[in-house]
């Protein structure tokens, strides 16, 4: 069996339904993951902190994550010991500290605005390789980097109005969340390659749950577990349609259709984030955002078309 579960035709093309079902799961894949931001506005609304938020994700998530990292144990080689303390960094850098920070954010700004910062991230790989890798920055990939982070100031100076303090702070927190998926996403290259995305993000996510909820009962009693019956439901949905639905909806994607195909679909997610804030949490759509909206997006897609 190949590698790749993409039919191949006889002259090396694409099959148009492969490739427009490969789209369509990276689109859902985008959208899922992008309504994790608008769940955890709802269970804020709960008078839970991110410490218990992201624990409850966590819990509902983990058994299938380790469930996955089982089966890749069983099938794939063992893993060195060097192997084991890179992975346990990753997990914590990756998924515990990135995911940790983004929702403490989520407390002090809009979701529209969080996803337009957690969708700089590619920009700051490409920042970091340049200064520790000295990798050239083209012309075209400064004007990308440029375009986006123009249109993150014209989000972030017009949500200031609802409170600069609080914005300021959410903002710092979202984007040390984002530098921190960054740096995961700069040294899981060259494991990727050895041992198999799949893997790597199993073992990754099961050492972040366990940092999670470690953390939740270091940090608070255990008698916040128990909670509202809808808090139990939105964890629900958080752990599995927002967390493992897009994990792997985004590695099929990958599959099938490429990993520059694959992110430019997940373009979709700051403008379905925006419109479900509006939809679901009442949260305003301006003529600034979209237009912030529209300047990320545009140096995104640049910077992705450039790579």
């Amino acid at each position: 069996m190949s590698k790749s579960a993409t039919p191949i035709l006889a002259n090396g093309a694409v099959p148009t339904a492969s490739v427009a079902g490969g789209l369509a799961i990276a689109i859902l894949g985008a959208i899922l993951f992008s309504t994790k931001a608008v769940v955890a506005k709802l269970l804020y609304r709960y008078h839970i902190d991110a410490v218990t938020l992201i624990a409850f994700r966590m819990l509902f998530s983990l058994p299938v994550f380790a469930a996955v990292a089982l089966w890749q144990m069983r099938v794939g080689p063992a893993l060195c010991n060097s192997d084991r303390w890179r992975l346990l960094a990753l997990g914590l850098i990756g998924y515990y500290l990135s995911s940790f920070l983004d929702f403490l954010g989520l407390q002090y700004i809009s979701v529209g605005l969080e996803r337009l910062i957690l969708f700089l991230t590619p920009t700051f790989v490409l920042l970091a390789t340049a200064l520790l890798f000295k990798r050239h920055i083209g012309r075209a990939q400064w004007a990308a980097l440029g375009l986006s982070y123009c249109g993150i100031v014209l989000v972030f100076v017009h949500d200031l109005a609802g409170g600069a303090g609080s914005t300021v702070l959410g903002a710092l927190l979202v984007l040390g969340s984002a530098i921190s998926y960054a740096v995961y996403l700069l040294f899981t290259g060259e494991m990727v390659q050895r041992i198999g995305s799949l893997r790597l993000v199993a073992y990754a996510m099961c050492v972040s749950s366990v940092a999670c909820i470690a953390q939740f009962f270091v940090l608070r009693p255990a008698a916040l577990l128990i909670q509202p019956a809808p808090v139990y439901w939105l964890s629900l949905v958080n752990g599995v349609f927002c967390t493992i639905f897009p994990v792997f909806m985004t590695m099929l994607a990958v599959q099938r259709i490429g990993a520059a195909s694959a992110s430019q679909a997940g373009m979709i997610g700051p403008v379905s984030t925006l419109f479900l804030g509006a939809l679901v949490l009442g949260e305003a759509i301006t003529a600034i955002q979209l237009a912030g909206t529209a300047l990320v997006i545009g140096g995104i897609y640049m910077l992705s078309k450039k790579r």
